[in-house]
């Protein structure tokens, strides 16, 4: 058995046939942690005895002949989203040495149906960044080329996936952080639209924007993890009632009677050509399955940048301003007064991005400055809104590029703060618009480097955006064959 290569439904196929246990699964995936990890930096803490004992009570499980959806599933997940009693440091000095007291909702859920937990991937600290790069444990490593970034912030769950130490992670999309990475390392990456998937035990950066979802090896996976997870919660108020998809919408062999939005906004002269050309490829493939494509227009695309840089901090701000050095996490030593505390606490304690971030939104928060820049950016982020409601009036969904290039190289943007923002800049607006939507690698470039397909559904259409994302995967031949495809 090698798990390099394994999907999840591959996996739990293997598992119900016998042709390994779940104790072999994670004892596999152990093995390559152990030995590629120090390279990668993909994972931050793996408790190997825990997981082997979690996989052995799934193989005592299934010897009884009980049964559950992911039974003796290994899982990955990102270091924000709370499992019972490992680290929750959101790759934070500040967090050092905090336990989380319980399980997240999504990962209750999947407890619930058999999953086993590896361990804690590595993430921008606090979410906040696109290259893990701003990792107080150390940036972590894109697995096709170390010299390059894995994307982020969920960069150590898209990295763990593509080196084959995880079949599949867990990770969080506050401006693309799930399908960037996914993106630039390989993987399917699927942010479910806002309120689909229970927030509650994930550590909030921005709670208007944030979601938690997969980085998977194939689109199958991602649908089965998002069945796995999605549903209201008493917790989470912001979750919705609605019935969720049927399954089957989801995995569509072909897109007849589908129509693709093709958005002239988000093909700039600054695209990459070898972007250009593989999701312009993709969108043949879809009119070869049947679809119509359709060029359309999202005119208020140009704000969402400054929009989202104007949101996403003042939410960070407001989240952040419970780690204090009081009541958990770090606490700065010699302090003389509870400012003091704070003050030292906070500076030895959150990384150079993260104060970054908490100034600016405390800035477009304060008095004098709420209305010109915070009050005018939601009214800016209606309009975006406005423009994707439009949209799909006329398409089922929408094919753009997920990222301006493929991979960069590490070191390459963290002095200039803009061009790092910028790497988010085709997809934010799903976010903003709190719509679902899928990284889709679909060829590679002359360098070896994934480029990949973005596809964005209305709210609570994730059939929308599966179903079309299955279909493609399909026509390439399946979870790997965009790695025979050239742009």
């Amino acid at each position: 058995m090698d798990t390099a290569s394994v999907t999840l439904g591959e996996a739990l196929a293997g598992l119900d046939r016998g042709d390994w246990s779940s104790e072999e699964l994670v004892s596999d995936l152990l093995a390559r942690i152990e030995a590629g990890n120090g390279a990668l930096n993909a994972y931050l803490d793996v408790d190997a005895d825990d997981a082997l004992s979690q996989a052995r009570a799934a193989d005592r499980q299934r010897a009884r002949g009980e049964r559950a959806p992911l039974l003796g599933a290994p899982l990955a997940v990102k270091d924000n989203i709370n499992v019972a009693g490992q680290s929750c440091a959101c790759a934070s000095r500040i967090l050092e040495g905090y336990k989380a007291p319980c399980d997240a909702t999504a990962i209750a859920r999947l407890r619930r149906e058999g999953a086993v937990f590896l361990g804690r991937t590595n993430m921008d600290e606090f979410a906040m960044g696109s290259s893990t790069e701003y990792s107080a444990r150390g940036p972590a490593r894109n697995p096709r080329n170390p010299d390059c970034v894995p994307g982020g912030s969920s960069g150590g769950s898209a990295a763990a996936v593509a080196a084959g130490m995880a079949l599949a992670a867990l990770g969080s999309d506050t401006g693309g952080s799930i399908r960037q990475p996914a993106a630039f390392c390989g993987c399917v990456g699927f942010k479910p639209s806002y309120g689909r998937v229970s927030r509650y035990g994930l550590t909030a950066f921005a709670s208007s924007l944030d979601q938690i979802g997969s980085l998977t090896r194939g689109v199958d996976d991602a649908t089965r993890l998002f069945f796995s997870m999605a549903g209201p919660d008493a917790r989470d108020a912001t979750t919705v009632t609605l019935p969720l998809p049927a399954p089957e919408a989801c995995r569509r062999e072909d897109l007849k009677g589908v129509v693709i939005g093709v958005p002239k906004e988000y093909f700039p002269s600054a695209l990459a050509p070898d972007v250009r050309a593989a999701v312009l490829a993709a969108a043949e493939t879809c009119r070869a399955l049947g679809a119509e494509t359709r060029d359309i227009s999202l005119p208020h695309t140009e704000y969402a940048m400054a929009v989202y840089y104007i949101v996403a901090p003042a939410e960070a701000s407001a989240n952040l301003a419970r780690f204090d050095g009081v009541r958990y996490g770090r606490r700065a030593a010699g302090a003389t007064s509870p400012m003091d505390l704070y003050c030292r606490t906070r500076s030895e304690g959150f990384g150079r991005e993260v104060k970054r971030r908490i100034l600016l939104g405390a800035y477009v928060l304060s008095s004098g400055y709420y209305d010109a820049y915070y009050l005018s950016a939601q009214k800016a982020r209606t309009l975006i809104r406005d423009d994707f409601t439009a949209a799909f009036r006329d398409c089922d969904a929408i094919l753009a590029p997920v990222t301006p290039s493929a991979a960069f190289r590490m070191g390459e943007k963290t002095e200039d703060p803009v061009q790092m923002y910028l790497t988010d800049v085709f997809t934010a607006t799903a976010n903003l618009a709190g719509l679902c939507a899928l990284s889709l690698p679909c060829a590679m470039n002359a360098d070896g480097l994934p480029l990949a397909a973005q596809l964005i559904g209305p709210a609570f259409r994730e059939d929308a955006v599966l179903g079309a994302a299955a279909a493609l995967e399909r026509a390439w031949g399946g979870p790997t064959g965009w790695m025979g495809r050239r742009a």
